[in-house]
């Protein structure tokens, strides 16, 4: 038999639910045409029973936006140490945060969306934050992309100018602009396929191999 979950597993659990939901209604009908009492709903609990979680709607689009953020300058940065040092290591680098970033748009375009349309509703406060991750998250690519062009230097593979930070950026936010373009989709498309193309286009906008 299994053990029954403890207070605070469920309530973490409830707490879980209540921000799937709201990722869903937030993408499909935007921030401020949702309510909390939608949001509940949405997870299968009274309008009144949301505030054990979250103060405010406001709270619920912080934890969305803030929390993705944090995710993904933590998983860049554990790819790339994970990567290494030795040779090679750059290029390993590069291709794993390809495949992370991929996974997370192939897996969560609703957060894409409320990100892009939604952002400006969030506190200012919770703006800074998520400004702050994603210049962490940015420059963790710019600085791996920067050592391959060092590490590959030579064979003419069209990259950006080697060593400048400047055009490393550029390159690597415009892989975002067409990584992050899952919303746009539909959801008729097989994630295998968009997985795969997305995968290879940002593979040779980047340079690599």
């Amino acid at each position: 038999m299994a053990e029954p979950m403890s207070r605070s597993a469920q309530k973490a659990q409830r707490r879980e639910q209540l921000l799937r939901a709201a990722a869903g209604l937030f993408a499909e009908h935007g921030f401020r045409a949702v309510r909390l009492e939608d949001i509940g709903a949405g997870a299968g609990v009274s309008g009144p029973a949301v505030y054990r979680h979250f103060a405010s709607k406001e709270a619920v689009l912080t934890e969305l936006l803030v929390g993705i953020s944090e995710r993904l300058a933590d998983g860049g940065r554990t790819v790339v140490g994970n990567a290494g040092t030795g040779a090679g290591s750059a290029e390993a680098a590069m291709r794993g945060l390809v495949d992370f970033h991929v996974d997370f748009a192939v897996s969560h375009p609703e957060l894409i969306r409320i990100q892009d349309r939604d952002f400006p509703a969030l506190p200012q406060e919770a703006q800074r934050q998520v400004r702050k991750l994603q210049r962490i998250y940015v420059q963790c690519w710019a600085e791996a992309l920067q050592r391959y062009q060092r590490e590959t230097s030579g064979n003419g593979a069209g990259r950006p100018a080697e060593g400048d930070p400047a055009a490393a950026t550029v390159r690597v936010q415009a892989v975002f602009g067409l990584i992050n373009s899952t919303p746009h989709l539909g959801t008729r498309m097989p994630h295998r396929l968009v997985r795969e193309q997305l995968t290879e286009a940002a593979r040779g906008a980047l340079g690599l191999r």
